[in-house]
């Protein structure tokens, strides 16, 4: 029995609509993970894909300035209004750029506009991959900065950080392009994608596994972009939390 077919390229994409308070520090992070990938692993091939969607406000004229001048990152708008249809629209302009490459070695990652990967982030995924993964579920952990601590400390007992964890997040996906277009790709869904797609996965029986190894810290700020999104949980968190007593 062969093992998996070697991570060969990986491409990237993060989707973005009114980001501009966040996507600047996105991308400082993301180009740093591309440059540890270059280092450690210079056989593999990276492609970056920042897919506005809708925007309105200075996210264009950000992401500009941070991609400018490097070839690794194309920066396209669309208006679909749609964060599933924006991921996939990115996977489909990076398999397209991609396409003589055999898609069992194409690492498809997505991450979003509001959210800080580890330098190690793509290096993580690529090892994992050519250990066997099919897709990985990395986790999150919302930025503490942006929220009540009762609220944090909420979400913390409910996530704690640990290797094969049971959540979904597509702040912190991997998936290898092959099984990536046996599922279907993302729908096109404003919420929820990510979830939709890992069931796929998981029902073609490919290899799917969490990890705690590769953590991003995303926002932790309660009003939505997505209408059931994870800001959306965030908020259905504080509604839970007793509320304090009047002196």
């Amino acid at each position: 029995m062969t093992g998996p077919l070697e991570i060969k390229s990986v491409a990237v994409v993060m989707p973005a609509h009114n980001e501009d308070q966040h996507i600047g520090k996105a991308l400082v992070a993301l180009k740093a993970a591309a440059d540890a990938l270059n280092r450690d692993c210079p056989g593999v091939e990276a492609r970056m894909v920042v897919v506005l969607d809708h925007c309105t406000d200075r996210s264009a004229e950000i992401a500009a300035a941070h991609t400018s001048g490097d070839n690794r990152f194309s920066v396209v708008n669309v208006n679909l209004r749609s964060t599933g249809a924006s991921r996939g629209f990115g996977f489909r302009a990076a398999l397209e750029s991609l396409r003589a490459n055999d898609t069992a070695g194409i690492w498809l990652a997505t991450t979003d506009a509001d959210s800080v990967v580890p330098r190690h982030w793509l290096t993580g995924q690529v090892e994992l991959a050519n250990a066997g993964a099919d897709a990985l579920l990395g986790s999150v952990e919302p930025d503490p900065a942006d929220m009540d601590p009762a609220i944090h400390r909420r979400w913390m007992e409910l996530h704690p950080f640990r290797e094969d964890h049971q959540h979904i997040y597509g702040a912190n996906l991997g998936i290898r392009a092959s099984a990536y277009i046996s599922a279907g790709g993302f729908p096109g869904l404003r919420s929820h994608e990510d979830r939709v797609l890992v069931e796929r996965l998981r029902h073609r029986g490919f290899a799917v596994s969490a990890t705690d190894t590769i953590r991003v810290v995303t926002s932790g700020r309660t009003h939505s972009r997505a209408p059931e999104g994870f800001a959306a949980y965030l908020r259905s968190l504080a509604a839970e939390l007793p509320t304090p007593a009047s002196g």
